[in-house]
C-alpha cells in the first residue's frame, strides 16, 4: 500500500505538455474502449427498423463518443490514487503526472457537454438522455461502488447495454422490443468477458482495495459468468421469435453462443489463468461475431419481407384487373 506521502502527490497539479496532447486526450478517453462503445452503438442503429440517414448516423456516433470519453475522464479523475497503485493502470496520465486532476476534470465537463448537446440537437432528445445517463452510471454510481460491493459488477454491465439502446434511439426515436434484446444481450456478455479478465487482475485489484467478486467470491465470479453465457441462448432465440431475424439466426447465434458456454463452463469447474484467458479470448471473438449474424439475418429477413409484400402487391393488382 502507498504512504500517506504518496497518497497526497497527486493532488499535485502539474503542467500539461502541449506535444503529445493527441495521446494524452486519447488515454483519457480511453479510446479502444470508447470506439468499442460506439461500435455497439452503431450496431444498434443498423439493427433498428428503417432506412439509415447517413447525418444521422454521424452524430450519433460522434456524440457517443464525446460521452464515452466525458464518463472515462472522470473515472480516471475519481480514481487517480487507486490507479498509481496497480500495475494494469499506473501508465495512464493522471497516474504518471502528465496532466493535471484539473485539467483532466475540464476535459471531462467539455466533452460530456458537447456530446449531450450534440446528441440532444442533431439526433434526438431520448438518445441525449441516455448518453446523459451512461456518463452519470459510470463515473457517478459504479465507480463509487468498485471499492464498496461486488453489485458493482451488474451496475457496469448495466452501463455497456446502454449505447446498443443509443443507437436504436436514434434510427427511430422510441425504444421497441428489439432494442431492449439487444440491450439484453450486450448486459448478459458483460459477465463473461469482464468476470474472465477481473479473475487475471485480481491481485492488482485486491492491492487496489477494489471490491470484485474476483477478488472476494471467486466461485461465484465464475458461476455469474457462466449463468450469463447461458442467458445468451434465449435473449438470441428473441430475435427469430420478434421476427427481426430470419430463423436461421437461432442455429447459426447457437453455435457462437455454445462456443463461449463452453469456455465459461470450464472456467466454472476450474477456474485458473488458462481457463480464464480462454474464455476471456472468445467472448472477445464471441460479440463482433454475434452482432454480425444479427445484422446479416436480419437483412435477409427484411428482403424476404420485402418480397412477400411485393407479391401481395402483384395479386392485389390482378385481382383488380379481373
Amino acid at each position: 500500500m502507498s504512504s500517506p506521502d504518496e497518497g497526497k502527490r497527486w493532488r499535485i497539479q502539474s503542467a500539461t505538455p502541449l506535444q503529445g496532447l493527441g495521446k494524452v486526450y486519447g488515454d483519457l478517453s480511453k479510446d479502444k474502449l470508447t470506439g468499442f462503445v460506439v461500435l455497439t452503438a452503431m450496431a444498434g442503429y443498423a439493427v433498428a427498423p428503417g432506412a439509415a440517414e447517413v447525418g444521422t448516423l454521424l452524430w450519433t456516433a460522434a456524440g457517443t463518443t464525446l460521452c464515452s470519453a466525458s464518463a472515462n475522464s472522470f473515472n480516471q479523475w475519481i480514481e487517480v490514487p487507486y490507479d498509481a497503485q496497480m500495475s494494469r493502470t499506473r501508465n495512464r496520465p493522471l497516474a504518471r503526472y502528465v496532466v493535471s486532476p484539473l485539467h483532466a476534470l475540464s476535459f471531462g465537463v467539455g466533452t460530456g457537454t458537447l456530446g449531450i448537446a450534440s446528441l440532444y440537437v442533431f439526433v434526438n432528445p431520448l438518445t441525449a438522455a441516455l448518453g446523459a445517463a451512461n456518463i452519470v452510471l459510470y463515473a457517478g454510481v459504479y465507480t463509487a461502488m468498485k471499492r464498496r460491493t461486488i453489485a458493482n459488477t451488474w451496475v457496469g454491465s448495466l452501463v455497456g447495454a446502454i449505447p446498443p439502446l443509443m443507437g436504436w434511439a436514434a434510427a427511430t426515436g422510441t425504444l421497441g422490443p428489439g432494442a431492449w434484446v439487444l440491450g439484453g444481450i450486450m448486459f448478459a456478455w458483460q459477465f463473461p468477458h469482464f468476470n474472465s479478465l477481473a479473475y487475471t487482475l485480481r491481485a492488482d485489484y485486491s492491492k487496489a482495495g477494489y471490491r470484485m467478486m474476483s477478488v472476494t467470491r471467486p466461485r461465484l465470479n465464475a458461476r455469474v459468468a457462466l449463468r450469463y453465457s447461458l442467458l445468451m441462448f434465449p435473449l438470441s432465440a428473441m430475435y427469430c421469435v420478434l421476427g427481426v431475424t430470419d430463423p436461421w439466426f437461432l442455429l447459426d447465434s447457437s453455435v457462437v453462443n455454445g462456443f463461449m458456454a463452453y469456455c465459461a463452463w470450464q472456467f466454472w469447474r476450474r477456474p485458473e489463468g488458462k481457463q480464464s484467458r480462454r474464455l476471456f479470448f472468445s467472448s472477445l471473438v464471441h460479440l463482433p461475431v454475434l452482432l454480425t449474424l444479427i445484422m446479416v439475418h436480419k437483412f435477409v429477413q427484411d428482403r424476404r419481407c420485402a418480397s412477400q409484400m411485393e407479391q401481395c402487391g402483384i395479386a392485389d393488382d390482378l385481382k383488380e384487373e379481373r
